[in-house]
C-alpha cells in the first residue's frame, strides 16, 4: 500500500536553523522513491489552530517512507528542523498503490 508523510508546520522558531533545514532536506530525497504532492502551497485551516505550512510526500510503501525518514541524510536535516520550527509529522497508509 502507498504511504504519505504529512508535515504540519505550526511555526518557525529560528529562521536561521530552518533555512539550514531547507537547504539540507532536499538532498535527503536522493535514492528514495518519494513524490511531493503538496509543498507549502496556499492553504486554508478549516479546524484547529492555524497551520503555518504543510507538506505531503507520497511513497510506494510504509517501509519506504520510514526508510527515508530514518535515513542518515534526513536525520541530519531533521536536527535543524527541530531547532528551527514546531511541526507535527506522521505517516499514514494509503488505500491503493
Amino acid at each position: 500500500m502507498s504511504a504519505y508523510v504529512i508535515f504540519v508546520r505550526d511555526r518557525i522558531t529560528d529562521p536561521e536553523e530552518f533555512s539550514q533545514y531547507e537547504q539540507s532536506a532536499g538532498a535527503a530525497a536522493a535514492g528514495h522513491a518519494l513524490t511531493p504532492l503538496a509543498f507549502y502551497g496556499a492553504l486554508d485551516t478549516l479546524e484547529g489552530p492555524p497551520v503555518d505550512g504543510a507538506v505531503v510526500l507520497a511513497f510506494p510503501t510504509m517501509a519506504e517512507a520510514k526508510a527515508w525518514y530514518e535515513s542518515p541524510l534526513y536525520q541530519q536535516a531533521l536536527a535543524h528542523r527541530l531547532k528551527g520550527a514546531e511541526y507535527r509529522v506522521f505517516i499514514v497508509e494509503g488505500l491503493a498503490q
